[in-house]
């Protein structure tokens, strides 16, 4: 997720580290609680629904903020945190995991220029969101940056007290989480009454019985082009993992969909930054076809396209977004869930700010979200080198 190239512009990435200052945040927005007890992830209509037959709106980069406790970072993908979006209705979590001073950090690109804390305060304030919130099923994508083991991270899910909440697949075998068929996905009803309600998925793990929770990303999904600077680049093709061949191969094979949607400025010689000015057509629910003849730069037009049947023939099962309250990007998944004017217990984020005061930290509350203040002497040791951020 994270690119290097040679760097002319030393001023620009030094001004982006001397914007933020070292915050301390404030707690996180109220989590959400239904208005029906027979609402899944708030809808009544999802409860029935197989894990793998439902949209899961996610937020890309969620830990990394775009607001006043980073100085409103060019870094930032996120104008609100990850159990804000978690109120809002979003059900899927990613994130970028570097190993910092011997601990699990969620630092984008290097934990010198942004670095939102541990993994495992961040999943403590998610595993509290889970716990008050007993019938909502999540998902986090967690990029492992240095090819940790899956030990490192096993200990911090235990400690943080969310690997109560892992499902483990049904057709995992002894020796590992991995399986030559594909997993037969439980109901969402059927993961709220055994509480296995969170799935786990992580790149760059070696499986393991003893986690059979933490599951190799690239073992049970695949996605779609990532680094777009341009609505024409909003496409329907594999990507990673490239063994999968095509994307026809991998949904043949049981992969499940994932589809990249967010879009990037190229600044000069590889520096690439969240394109904000596009970001309400870029989020926009709308399916109308504009200068792209195929996606027409919207998430709305980009999902319809590839759930089409002269693509996949079935919807993504993940969509990741940057700035997830604009658009705003979760009308998307309510159509195509079907459940539009059917959803209960969300608390609504304004669509048109960028929650620049009021957002907490990177999980909700707990830990500190901070620019490194050793990041001005680091920019030294990276003069070659500019930051893409993905």
């Amino acid at each position: 997720m994270v690119r290097l190239s040679p760097l002319p512009l030393a001023t620009l990435l030094l001004a982006s580290l001397t914007s933020a200052q070292s915050t301390t945040l404030s707690s996180p927005l109220p989590p959400s609680s239904s208005s029906t007890p027979t609402a899944c992830n708030n809808s009544p209509d999802l409860c029935s629904r197989s894990y793998s037959n439902i949209t899961h709106i996610g937020a890309h980069n969620s830990a990394f903020l775009r607001d006043a406790s980073t100085g409103n970072s060019i870094a930032g993908n996120q104008y609100y945190n990850a159990t804000a979006a978690l109120s809002s209705g979003l059900r899927l979590l990613q994130a970028q995991v570097h190993l910092h001073d011997n601990t699990l950090e969620l630092c984008h690109t290097l934990c010198e220029l942004l670095d939102a804390g541990s993994l495992q305060s961040w999943l403590s304030s998610i595993a509290y969101w889970l716990s008050v919130n007993p019938n909502e099923v999540i998902t986090l994508l967690l990029v492992n940056a240095d090819s940790q083991p899956i030990t490192s991270f096993a200990s911090v899910f235990e400690s943080s007290g969310i690997s109560q909440y892992g499902f483990v697949p049904s057709n995992t075998s002894s020796s590992s989480n991995t399986s030559s068929s594909p997993v037969k996905w439980p109901t969402l009803s059927e993961m709220i009454t055994s509480n296995t309600r969170l799935v786990t998925f992580i790149t760059n793990i070696t499986p393991s019985p003893s986690s059979p929770h933490l599951l190799p990303e690239f073992s049970h999904l695949f996605e779609t082009p990532y680094n777009t600077t341009s609505p024409s680049q909003f496409l329907c093709a594999l990507d990673r993992p490239p063994s999968a061949g095509s994307a026809s191969a991998a949904l043949s094979s049981g992969l499940l969909p994932l589809l990249n949607h967010f879009l990037y400025i190229d600044l000069t010689s590889g520096i690439q930054i969240p394109n904000v000015d596009s970001i309400d057509l870029t989020n926009s629910p709308d399916l109308t076809v504009s200068s792209n003849a195929t996606t027409g730069g919207s998430l709305g037009r980009h999902a319809e396209f590839c759930s089409g049947q002269g693509q996949w023939g079935v919807k993504p099962v993940f969509v990741l977004v940057d700035f997830f309250n604009r658009g705003p990007a979760i009308e998307t998944g309510d159509r195509l869930n079907g459940i539009e004017g059917k959803v209960v217990g969300r608390v609504p984020l304004p669509v048109e700010g960028s929650g620049a005061a009021s957002t907490g930290d990177a999980a909700g509350g707990r830990g500190d979200l901070k620019m490194n203040r050793g990041a001005f002497g680091a920019l030294v040791g990276f003069l070659g080198v500019a930051l893409v951020v993905l």
